[in-house]
């Protein structure tokens, strides 16, 4: 792999970092404020709440009720409402950038 490759690849992992470090892990993208919430939502010690298959989780899952849910990257709904979203960390930053 050349110097330029590598660089690049650095890059990605910081910018992977840092975009991941946005999330407050509230949980609202994942229905933890409409009383469905995905059965992969858990809650550690600290109570912040945290995907059991995060690096599986796209794609149809289910919520606690039975009812299907679709997984997917935040930057997809980004821009749409639910429940709970005025504490995504997603959401906040970009209000600051705009």
């Amino acid at each position: 792999m050349n110097s330029d490759q590598e660089h690049y690849i650095q890059w990605q992992k910081k910018e992977e970092e840092r975009w991941e470090a946005l999330c407050g892990r509230c949980g609202a993208c994942c229905g933890a404020f409409d009383k469905d919430p995905c059965v992969h939502l858990s809650r550690d010690e600290l109570k912040k709440y945290y995907c059991t298959i995060y690096e599986n989780c796209f794609g149809i899952k289910k919520t606690v009720n039975g009812n299907d849910i679709v997984c997917g990257s935040i930057r997809t709904i980004l821009h749409s409402h639910w429940p709970g979203d005025d504490c995504c960390g997603y959401k906040k930053a970009l209000k600051e950038k705009n």
